[in-house]
């Protein structure tokens, strides 16, 4: 069995970080490997031992199943890959060890499933908790872990508040989900998460919001923005306009002399904030030129470009290269 001081560091071995990426990892030992192979180094036999090793790191991290293992189980990932449980578990049957087909399948009870995304009630969930670097505090009493979930809700349910029944397992729970929230915003359930498996304590579930997406509204940050056309009389002259809110129509004034996709701001008609106020809600505005023309509109508009002493590219009649 491996001790504390065989464990090899691949990620030191490689010389990159635990974050890396596959390409990463794959450049790093490509330059390694040109670096020190024995045809570069004939009779070396430190560069052939680094050689050895790096081709060693390379296998274990460039292969996503033996990567985690490796993350997860440090110095014992070969036993957990293999099905075997680690050393000073000597009395693992009194956990319940003998029921379960493999060392994975017991780690992966007792940990809720390591992280894994699971699907239950319409909704994806994982569990997540602490994981020990070791397996000597598998004796001891393991925190509850957390369990997180995804709800999906319409812009009006988000902006107004609503309750949900949510199906986790086998357990229906009714979720309120509170007036203004946002995409990627988290609410926390205290004890509706998975039970613990030494003891009758549950964690806690999150559940991350995500929008359905919305044919006039959308986000910018905490505001709200929108795209109202005007055609362009109205862009001339100014005008005033009906532009739908999430609680309703308001009048908004343009100004005369607006240009296709300026923005007006509505103040206090965007999203919900926690405290109760109100975002922004930003109008673009988009000049909508009519295609078909009366006879009464048609001879207006020849009239305004014969007389019209307005040229709109006046500051590009100079450009040259």
């Amino acid at each position: 069995m491996p001790t504390a001081t065989d464990f090899k560091d691949y990620y030191a071995i490689l010389g990159v970080s635990k974050t890396a990426t596959p390409e990463e990892i794959k450049r790093t030992y490509r330059k390694l490997a040109r670096k020190y192979h024995p045809d570069v180094n004939p009779g070396n036999p430190k560069a052939e031992e680094q050689f050895k090793a790096i081709n060693e790191a390379n296998e274990v991290l460039s292969n996503p199943e033996t990567r985690e293992k490796y993350d997860q189980f440090g110095q014992y990932w070969k036993q957990a890959a293999a099905g075997v449980a680690p050393p000073g578990e000597t009395n693992a049957n009194a956990a319940g060890f003998d029921q379960y087909g493999n060392f994975d399948d017991f780690i992966n009870d007792l940990l809720g499933g390591l992280g894994g995304r699971t699907r239950a009630g319409g909704n994806y969930y994982r569990t997540s908790t602490q994981q020990p670097d070791d397996f000597t505090g598998f004796r001891s009493q393991a925190p509850a872990p957390d369990t997180e979930a995804a709800i999906a809700l319409s812009f009006s349910e988000a902006f107004h508040g609503v309750q949900k029944l949510l199906q986790l397992d086998d357990e229906t729970i009714n979720v309120r989900i509170p007036p203004g929230a946002k995409p990627g915003s988290r609410i926390r359930i205290k004890g509706k998460g998975r039970l613990s498996p030494f003891s009758p304590q549950r964690g806690d579930l999150y559940l991350t919001i995500e929008l359905f997406p919305h044919r006039f509204f959308q986000f910018s940050g905490d505001n709200l923005t929108c795209e109202v056309p005007i055609r362009p009389d109205e862009a001339v002259l100014g005008t005033q306009i009906h532009v739908p809110t999430p609680d309703g129509e308001v009048m908004m004034t343009v100004p005369k002399g607006v240009n296709s996709g300026q923005s007006l701001r509505l103040r206090g008609k965007g999203w919900i904030l926690p405290k109760g106020n109100r975002t922004d809600l930003i109008v673009k505005l988009q000049i909508v030129s009519p295609k078909d023309l009366s006879e009464i509109e048609q001879d207006c508009y020849e009239k305004i470009q014969s007389n019209s002493s307005f040229n709109p590219r006046s500051a590009i009649e100079e450009v040259i290269l």
